[in-house]
C-alpha cells in the first residue's frame, strides 16, 4: 500500500497548506520562516527558541500548533513549550503538534 501524497508532504509543505487553508478561512496567521545567512539557515528569536510553528486566531479563538511531517520527531525545546502551554485551562486545547493525517480535524476546526 503506499502512502497517500499529504502524508508525504514536508513541514513546509504541510504549512503552507494550512496557511492557505485558514487564510481562506478568514483566520488570521502568524509564522516564521528561517532565513539563510552566511552562517546557513537562521529564525531570529529573542527568547526561548522552540516556539511552535503556527499561531491562528479568528472570533475569539487561538490555536497554536507545532507541525510535523509525519514521521518527524520533538526537540526537546519545542516538547518544553507544548507542555508549557497545553495544560491552560481552555475548553478546546490551543496547542498541539500536528501532522498531515490530521487534516480532516484540521479541516474541521478551521470550517
Amino acid at each position: 500500500m503506499t502512502t497517500p501524497l499529504h502524508l508525504r508532504q514536508s513541514e513546509g509543505e504541510f504549512q503552507d497548506a494550512i496557511i492557505e487553508y485558514a487564510q481562506a478561512r478568514g483566520w488570521l496567521v502568524h509564522a516564521e520562516r528561517p532565513a539563510r545567512s552566511d552562517k546557513g539557515w537562521r529564525t531570529p528569536v529573542q527568547g526561548d527558541v522552540g516556539f511552535p510553528d503556527l499561531v491562528l486566531a479568528r472570533n475569539g479563538w487561538l490555536f497554536i500548533w507545532e507541525l510535523k511531517a509525519q514521521k518527524s520527531r520533538l526537540s526537546d525545546t519545542q516538547a518544553q513549550w507544548i507542555r508549557a502551554i497545553s495544560p491552560m485551562k481552555m475548553l478546546v486545547p490551543i496547542a498541539r503538534i500536528v501532522r498531515p493525517s490530521d487534516w480532516p480535524w484540521i479541516e474541521e476546526v478551521l470550517s
